[in-house]
């Protein structure tokens, strides 16, 4: 795979500082069961890297002292994490906001049965990835047969009271084909919620869309279609100033599978750490009583995805302008 922070290194990206902590992001590890193209982490079925049961008890620990209101968990596929359900059960206790970013297709894996109603009985918010409502174009992404594997789950979350307007939140997540910006959010929303209810008796609350970044498995696939450089030139050109009051590493604060610490999800994929009163490789549990606002946060050229047209953070666009 081609490297790319290299190609990311000599930023002009404005310098930014964080505000108070409101969401801790834990990837739990990089294991999952598809392989798709877009994706920022590299994972696959091949992956091995898993957070362990201590690091688990860190991050319970951390949620508690800092009184953090939500946890976002991801991966990889988060729930095939041995240790997954006892973190949601665990953040829960405290009172604790839960995040689950599914791909839904985990939901028909092997001992995972019961999973989506062990999400509902703890009421996990599920966010989940459905990169286009059209079956050719999820699975020319994400591999044959994963769409209709992908609405199967949605129609039993929904059996399960997901997704309509009532207290278990389901959000899908979309990203595009290649490189371009997203389109607008919310007639895209519009279409999705249309055709997935005409066609699928499918529901779902909110649609989050998302720029694909310049690193790991896409960045490497932009080098090797000589794509690379004009792609950062398009988030470039696009970049949004309004949008940097509104960058989710403002207030989040993204853990690795072994407890370090970064100040989004994509600086940890380029292992570009938190740096903490001088330091690196900040730990988790160095920070169970810090302070870690008006920090400065780590930049490089990847952030103009964030910033780009409408904007672009885990919670969907930052802006209702712009679009593709």
């Amino acid at each position: 795979m081609h490297p790319t922070l290299q190609r990311l290194e000599r930023s002009d990206f404005p310098s930014i500082r964080r505000r108070r902590l409101e969401t801790l992001q834990v990837n739990v590890g990089y294991k999952c069961n598809q392989s798709c193209l877009h994706c920022h982490v590299n994972a696959g079925p091949t992956r091995t890297e898993q957070m362990s049961r201590e690091i688990v008890d860190i991050v319970v620990a951390f949620l508690a002292a800092a009184e953090i209101p939500t946890v976002d968990v991801t991966g990889g596929a988060p729930e095939l994490n041995p240790h997954f359900r006892q973190l949601v059960e665990r953040a829960r206790g405290l009172g604790v906001h839960v995040m689950d970013r599914c791909n839904l297709t985990v939901l028909e894996e092997p001992g995972q049965e019961d999973l989506a109603e062990f999400l509902a009985r703890h009421d996990v918010e599920v966010v989940a990835s459905l990169p286009c409502y059209l079956e050719e174009n999820v699975d020319r992404q994400r591999g044959s047969g994963v769409f209709e594997a992908s609405i199967r789950s949605l129609q039993r979350l929904n059996s399960l009271g997901y997704g309509r307007r009532g207290t278990l939140r389901l959000n899908l997540v979309y990203n595009p084909q290649g490189p371009v910006l997203p389109p607008a959010q919310a007639p895209l929303e519009t279409d999705y919620r249309r055709h997935l209810a005409n066609r699928y008796g499918v529901t779902f609350d909110h649609l989050y869309v998302l720029t694909n970044m310049p690193i790991q498995r896409f960045g490497s696939t932009l080098v090797s279609k000589g794509q690379f450089e004009d792609y950062v030139a398009l988030l470039k050109s696009a970049y949004q100033p309004q949008n940097l009051d509104s960058v989710m590493c403002r207030s989040l604060l993204s853990v690795d599978w072994q407890g370090y610490v970064y100040d989004c999800d994509f600086n940890q994929m380029l292992s570009l750490p938190l740096v903490w009163r001088g330091q690196r490789a900040t730990h988790l549990s160095e920070l169970m009583r810090a302070d870690l606002t008006e920090n400065e946060i780590v930049v490089k050229d990847h952030c103009f995805g964030c910033t780009a047209g409408q904007g672009s953070s885990c919670g969907g666009a930052l802006a209702s302008h712009g679009g593709a």
